[in-house]
């Protein structure tokens, strides 16, 4: 049987020979942390590598992303479905194997890592989903949810702010399950840390409530081991390991220097590593004894059976508990939901209030929510003004398996551990703040998008119309760049009735996240048809028409329908369409034959209306077409003022339609 060490060394050699064939990538944390993760992996990590997605299976995350051969090496090792031939494809077009983990191309990656600092807050929303869902599922004697999430994480990640943020949460929470490994290497891109990262780390984290083990030796696999048990030991807090290592270990001229962090360490180098850690193989060859020790399918299909045998025995004593758990952990929504959802939605058109979408996303919520088991969420510190908290909610904190989080102040670290909440399963997340903050979040949205996962992202306070707060508050251009994001679905609704709607298409969409956007000013309702209502869901559709072909058409979001209702109606004897677009993506989405009825290419005469930047409207009205919208920012003052400041009154749409026709 290979020792430790010698196991830990087929991590360095496929790893170095990797980077070195596709001259780029990360060898140093590779290097350094494979006596941790051989460790980890053979003594602790339950996982099926022939099931990726077994429900209870542990979870890790490598949130130090640029060491992704050390990911790509243990699941090629321990024998999941990535063969030697994608470690050599390393950083190749369209491998399994990108430079750094994604989501979706090779198994056993749990979640798409490389920017700092998220995958710690991926793996605090993957320990409290486990953690909620084991309140809400397991029963005496049937511990069925029950698994751990581990996180490699490194000084980048710590110096990064979300680290701060979702740490401070985790310990708040007692996430008891979730354990963190800091390699304490000293170097960053930049050299020794220490002219720019002072902080005592375990103090730090002492202080959020964690539970710290400093100053391990990384490189001892006793000592790893016997952290590991301490950490097992306490519950009722997430552990932090301090791992003192090495970056580069092994490597005779670049260990413990920036020089290994993020680039091959050279031919000659390579052969010297080899030689200093005694791996005689040729590269990408692994010795059979090697895998042999490694190899986790049959450990991984008895407790996977074991497993399965326990959740068949809950399965007869809680048959409607254990159908529930099927159901969302397969991610499919309830019996009769989407149906449920539209007899609530002509419910709304029926009152037809006028009301902030604020509050007709709240009274959404409180439609929806008691339909949907799965919904979990909250808001940044703001839940009186976004309106996120519905009548059935239950808090979630240390002590309680409820489905409403207090973020706090913490907007980037929510929309996170949102995205760990989604890839964990079992769970439809929102998270809320005002559309303005969006900017703290931004990445988070970004990778939510990049993996395709479904988060909603809930922003009130939509523009000018919030009023006094001024420009630091008012979004100008959230709702444009917000459409920009690939994959990123934005739904801004013009009244009660496209709210509810968007809610629901948001709820429906499991194949990338959605922003809502929200007004803080009442909104009146529109009248439609059933078809009418019926089409909304496809993004943009006629709201007022004429008789015949338009002369002009006024394409409107949000509060600004209201304005281009007003303007049609005073274009008297002129024939003109209003079409509301609460969601360009959407509406773009549709087969042609539909985007030609509601924008027929023969009219060429159209005004876009929107409080916000105008660039992304003209692929819509054209270059002889006029956009009413704001290219600066905004003012201090009362909301009405300023939307006759900026532009936005009849008057004005008026004028711009007859410049057009």
């Amino acid at each position: 049987m290979p020792s430790r060490r010698e196991l830990a060394n087929a991590i360095r050699a496929l790893s170095m020979d990797a980077v070195q064939k596709a001259n780029s990538g990360h060898p140093g944390a590779p290097l350094g942390m494979a006596d941790i993760a051989e460790v980890l992996w053979n003594d602790y990590m339950n996982h099926n590598p022939a099931n990726p997605n077994w429900a209870n299976r542990d979870r890790f995350v490598l949130s130090n992303g640029h060491g992704s051969m050390l990911n790509y090496s243990l699941v090629h090792l321990t024998g999941y479905d990535l063969p030697m031939e994608e470690i050599k494809n390393f950083r190749q077009l369209h491998s399994k194997t990108p430079g750094h983990p994604e989501y979706g191309y090779a198994p056993g990656v749990e979640t798409t890592t490389g920017p700092l600092g998220q995958g710690i807050a991926n793996a605090v929303g993957m320990a409290l989903a486990e953690k909620v869902l084991a309140g809400q599922f397991n029963q005496p004697d049937y511990n069925i949810i029950d698994h751990n999430t581990y996180v490699f994480l490194g000084d980048g990640c710590m110096m990064e702010g979300i680290s701060h943020e979702a740490c401070s949460l985790a310990g708040t929470w007692g996430l008891g399950k979730l354990t963190a490994f800091y390699d304490d290497n000293g170097i960053s891109i930049d050299g020794e840390v220490n002219g720019w990262f002072t902080d005592d780390t375990p103090k730090r984290f002492e202080a959020y409530g964690w539970h710290v083990i400093p100053k391990v030796d990384g490189h001892d696999a006793q000592a790893v081991k016997q952290a590991v048990e301490q950490a097992r030991a306490v519950t009722d807090k997430p552990t932090l390991i301090c791992c003192q290592t090495i970056i580069g270990w092994g490597s005779p001229n670049k260990q413990g220097k920036e020089s290994c962090h993020g680039a091959a360490l050279g031919a000659d180098e390579v052969a010297l590593v080899r030689k200093t850690i005694g791996w005689d193989s040729p590269p990408f060859e692994i010795p059979k004894d090697i895998y042999e020790g490694w190899d986790a399918k049959a450990k991984g299909a008895k407790l996977e059976l074991a497993w399965n045998e326990k959740f068949a025995a809950y399965q007869k004593a809680y048959p409607a508990l254990a159908a529930e758990l099927t159901r969302r952990s397969n991610g499919e929504l309830p019996e009769n939901f989407l149906e449920k959802a539209d007899t609530f939605i002509s419910s709304v058109d029926a009152k037809q209030e006028k009301i902030a979408s604020r509050k007709a996303s709240q009274n959404a919520l409180n439609g929806f929510g008691p339909l949907l088991p799965e919904l979990i969420g909250g808001s940044a510190d703001l839940a009186g003004s976004n309106l996120t908290i519905w009548k059935d909610c239950k808090d979630v904190n240390a002590q309680a398996d409820g489905n409403y989080i207090y973020f706090g102040v913490r907007e980037f670290a929510m929309s996170a551990i949102m995205n760990g909440i989604t890839l964990h399963g079992g769970f439809i997340p929102y998270g809320a703040t005002f559309l303005i903050f969006s900017e703290y979040a931004r990445n988070a949205l970004r990778m939510a998008a990049l993996m395709k996962i479904q988060s909603i992202f809930v922003y009130t306070h939509d523009s000018i119309g919030l009023g006094e707060d001024g420009p630091t508050h008012q979004p100008v251009e959230q709702t444009a760049t917000l459409r920009l994001i690939p994959n990123m679905t934005v739904w801004r609704p013009c009244d009660a009735v496209e709210s509810a709607v968007a809610w629901k298409m948001a709820i429906k969409c499991k194949e990338g996240p959605s922003s809502l956007i929200f007004s803080r000013q009442g909104l009146p309702h529109q009248q439609r048809t059933v078809e009418q209502l019926e089409l909304i869901e496809r993004g943009g559709y006629i709201l007022s028409d004429c008789d015949g072909m338009p002369e002009a058409i006024i394409i409107a979001t949000g509060s600004e329908v209201e304005l281009a209702m007003a303007a049609a109606k005073s274009l008297n004897g002129k024939k003109i369409r209003v079409v509301s677009m609460p969601s360009t993506e959407a509406f773009d989405a549709q087969d042609d034959a539909y985007r030609e009825s509601v924008l027929p290419s023969s009219v060429t005469a159209r005004v876009a209306v929107e409080a916000g930047v105008t660039d992304g409207w003209i692929k819509y009205v054209g270059l002889p077409g006029k956009v009413i919208g704001i290219n600066r920012f905004g003012e201090s003052a009362p909301a009405d003022l300023l939307f006759k400041e900026f532009g936005f009154t009849v008057d004005n749409v008026v004028k711009a339609v007859e410049a057009v026709l």
